[in-house]
């Protein structure tokens, strides 16, 4: 239980340094926010938890075709946000990317790339 709550916390933490290091510097917040930190730990915690490295391979493989159909958000993002505020920006947005993502899914599967 001790582990859990550890894996808890230092996760979070990275959540809440980016966001701190955000409100100082918009730069700097956006480059530790583009490192992939959540998924280093992830695949840590994979490996400290004795997982296969065909698992632990895996989560890097769909990491990244996961991460291709989210970054165009990135864009529609800031284009957004002054014209129809922050919450309608935001489900704007994640509907954007879940349209994005389906036909990207739909793609990459004729190259045998299977993500659904």
């Amino acid at each position: 239980m001790q582990y859990i709550l550890l894996k808890y916390l230092i996760t979070a933490g990275v959540v809440v340094l980016v966001s701190e290091l955000a409100k100082r510097s918009d730069k700097l917040g956006g480059l530790i926010a583009a490192l992939p930190l959540v998924t280093v730990l992830t695949l840590i915690w994979l490996y400290v938890e004795h997982q296969p490295a065909s698992k632990i391979a895996n989560h890097a493989y769909y990491t990244f075709w996961y991460v291709l159909p989210t970054l165009p958000m990135f864009l529609l993002f800031p284009y957004l946000l002054p014209k129809i505020g922050f919450v309608y920006t935001l489900m704007s947005c994640v509907l954007f990317t879940l349209l994005v993502f389906l036909l990207f899914a739909h793609v990459v599967k004729q190259f045998g790339v299977d993500l659904l």
